[in-house]
């Protein structure tokens, strides 16, 4: 009996009677049992890694979320932005028409007999001979082929070449089919004015058969000398150039329009006017 307990055995006996002891003490301290600490140690790892999850989840929801409601944010400015460049582009309509109709006021005053019907130009055909632009007026609203289609300030724009019930196609005075009968304003000097085709002054008129003793100075106003079709007095342009023609018997003027065709809303058409 005195060899049962080896020396190794009574220290593990004595090492397992402390641990006891403590773990007593412990538990009497802590409130906690040995199963406890145990179960403890191994969920806190577990539970650390949920509440990281849980994080990243709340964090994913709220982007999610945010980025929604960014998006419907952005949709609403982007068609409130729209709506206000809408209404700012009618308010510009509104205001350019309100300025043509307080010219056009203007030029009656000076010229009651004219009777005029206004038409918004709907398409255009241009090449480097021809220009000629559709309006929204025709025969219904008293339209005939061979008036007049002007500015409100008076320029002369065209003249009416075909017509339907509800449209009109106007020549306009870029068109180098189109002759017509003008003057120089200051000096009264006759010629022929029509669209020029010529390399370096598209855009621009012509006017021809002027005398070789004709005293043509540039910015002279070019004016038409007046028919059946429109009458005197509508302005086709200004005088930037003029030479001699090739064969030095005549004289020719290259014209800036009046009238910037290529911009044009709005002509009015002349249905009728007195003669002088």
């Amino acid at each position: 009996m005195r060899y049962l307990f080896t020396k190794k055995v009574k220290i593990v006996l004595i090492v397992a009677m402390l641990l006891s002891v403590g773990l007593a003490i412990a538990t009497n301290l802590m409130g906690v049992t040995v199963g406890d600490l145990a179960v403890q140690g191994i969920l806190t790892p577990l539970r650390t890694g949920a509440s990281a999850l849980t994080d990243k989840a709340e964090q994913l929801y709220d982007y999610i979320f945010k980025y929604e409601q960014l998006a419907l944010e952005n949709e609403t400015l982007r068609e409130q932005l729209s709506q206000i460049q809408t209404d700012n582009r009618d308010a510009a309509s509104i205001k350019r028409e309100n300025d043509r109709l307080r010219e056009l006021l203007e030029l009656k005053k000076e010229h009651e007999d004219y009777e005029l019907v206004d038409a918004y130009i709907i398409t255009r055909t241009s090449n480097d001979w021809s220009y000629t632009f559709t309006v929204n007026r025709g025969s219904g609203s008293g339209i005939k082929e061979g008036m007049c289609a002007i500015t409100e300030t008076g320029a002369m724009v065209g003249v009416v070449t075909q017509v339907g019930s509800n449209y009109a196609v106007i020549t306009s005075v870029l068109d180098s089919s189109l002759d017509i009968s003008a003057c120089i304003a200051s000096s009264g000097y006759p010629g022929m004015v029509r669209g020029s085709y010529a390399t370096g002054v598209q855009g621009m008129l012509r006017m021809d058969y002027l005398s070789s003793a004709a005293v043509i100075r540039n910015h002279d106003q070019v004016v038409t000398a007046g028919s059946t079709v429109y009458p005197k007095n509508l302005v086709l342009g200004t005088i930037v150039h003029w030479n001699l023609t090739d064969n030095g018997i005549a004289k020719y003027a290259i014209l800036e329009p009046a009238a910037d065709v290529a911009t044009l809303e709005q002509v009015f058409v002349l249905t009728g006017f007195g003669t002088e």
